[in-house]
């Protein structure tokens, strides 16, 4: 029986923040969860605010409810990309494996890539997932951690490997 995903969606953007500009890699994002049968549980947009955005993503991991955190912006190198920061600040475990991979397949369309930060971590029997700010970055990057969510989920939650799926 595969593990139910329940995720939250933070989209990390000032410009989306101020009503700017359409949150259109967030929208994106949950029509992505919702193809592998995740439910989405919580989705908002915070600014590119370091301690905020850390606090934020505690809370979410600590809820119940809550076993997926993906946020969306905030990973590359200007002055107020803090994404990478922040989940540093509260997970317990990274899992370079993810952002390594998610690199390493973004690299092949654009070189920009190389300089994408996002940070993949546990906390709380919640993976954290960042993931670059642009809508065909967000499509690029959920598919390639796309076939390992549910596993990955399912172990963190505690099931045996032969039962993760």
């Amino acid at each position: 029986m595969p593990v139910e995903i329940n995720a939250a969606v933070v989209t990390v953007s000032d410009r989306c923040a101020r009503g700017e500009q359409d949150d259109a890699s967030g929208k994106l994002l949950v029509e992505l969860l919702q193809e592998i049968d995740a439910l989405v549980v919580h989705k908002e947009i915070m600014p590119d605010d370091l301690d905020p955005l850390a606090e934020r993503l505690r809370e979410l991991t600590e809820r119940e409810d809550v076993n997926l955190v993906v946020t969306t912006g905030g990973t590359g190198v200007a002055p107020r990309d803090n994404t990478p920061e922040a989940t540093r600040r509260v997970i317990e475990r990274e899992v370079p494996g993810m952002g390594e991979a998610m690199r390493m397949e973004t690299l092949k369309q654009t070189p920009m890539a190389m300089i994408s930060r996002g940070v993949c971590g546990i906390r709380s029997g919640a993976l954290i997932v960042n993931l670059p700010g642009s809508p065909a970055g967000v499509r690029e990057c959920f598919a390639v951690i796309k076939p390992v969510l549910p596993h990955a989920v399912a172990l963190i939650k505690g099931l045996p490997h032969h039962q993760a799926g």
